[in-house]
């Protein structure tokens, strides 16, 4: 049999059909890719199942753009993302003694182009997790010597939103001695500006303060005399026992806060910061309508 020429053979490949489905073949390979790096524990065999979900979509990719015209312009109208940017655990601190128990991990974002915004936020979370561990390895030399105790610490983080704007990640500290208590503080991040959004840097000025105050108290006395097992520290309340200069006042200027997948502002507070300890650590959602006059903008807030 002759051979093909080279002519033809270009040819044959340029009229390849393309199924119309190949948009949903793409972004199932990207999900796959994804999903595989969060459960494989194998460092070595997540970057090879990584490498061949990228040559796999970089290959259907190619097809369809050499073979369909209106696909190849449907391409060019989507924003490149040069990188997926997601958050590993880099370390692990631990002990595990009979009264004594640390588990103590470290978050690390990846995939930011911002490399000093990257590099900043995880050099933090480094830092403040050795810290904590050698403090807490500290303290236990202290309680041992004084006859022994029971101590516990436990660190981690939960991602709060992910989304093509944003990423908001919640890292929690768990202290477990006599009691417990449970500190929460998160960072969030426009993932295509490539900035940390801080709380002032949403509102025109700090009248947020004094509104977002009056909305949680408000929420407050609502939550306590529509359910009988909530317990406030605000005034009006059902505070017995507490101290008026105890009672919950205003927000932080930088108070601890995220954004929702659907665009919604959760006000967030420590562990018996304005509540007993068996309410947990307490978030408000914000009503947008009732902060609007007061955004910068409907970029991040809905």
């Amino acid at each position: 049999m002759k051979s093909k020429s080279l002519e033809q053979l270009k040819k044959e490949y340029a009229d390849i059909p393309i199924p119309p489905e190949l948009d949903f073949i793409v972004k199932k390979a990207f999900k796959k890719e994804r999903v595989n790096l969060i459960k494989k524990s194998s460092k070595f065999k997540g970057v090879s199942i990584l490498a061949a979900s990228v040559a796999a979509a970089i290959i259907i990719l190619t097809v369809g753009v050499n073979t369909s015209p209106v696909f190849a312009e449907t391409l060019s109208k989507v924003p490149v993302v040069s990188s997926i940017v997601r958050v590993l655990t880099f370390k692990v601190y631990s002990v595990d003694e009979e009264n004594f128990q640390a588990n103590i991990k470290v978050p690390e974002i990846q995939g930011l182009e911002n490399k000093e915004l990257q590099n900043s936020l995880n050099e933090k979370y480094l830092e403040e997790n050795k810290k904590l561990y050698e403090e807490f390895v500290k303290d236990i030399e202290d309680v041992k010597a004084l006859g022994g105790g029971h101590m516990g610490v436990d660190t981690g983080y939960q991602i709060k939103t992910d989304n093509d704007l944003i990423l908001s990640i919640g890292r929690y500290f768990v202290n477990t001695a006599a009691s417990s208590s449970t500190t929460f503080q998160y960072d969030t991040i426009d993932k295509q500006k490539q900035i940390l959004i801080t709380l002032p840097s949403l509102f025109k000025d700090e009248s947020y303060i004094e509104i977002i105050s009056q909305i949680i108290k408000n929420q407050m006395l609502q939550q306590i005399n529509s359910e009988k097992d909530k317990i406030y520290w605000v005034a009006g309340g059902n505070s017995e026992g507490i101290p008026a200069s105890e009672f919950f006042e205003a927000i932080e200027q930088n108070q601890s806060f995220y954004i929702t997948a659907s665009g919604k502002l959760i006000i967030a507070f420590n562990k018996y910061d304005v509540a007993p300890g068996y309410m947990g650590t307490p978030e408000f959602e914000i009503p947008t309508e009732a902060i609007a006059d007061i955004l910068v903008g409907n970029e991040y807030i809905k």
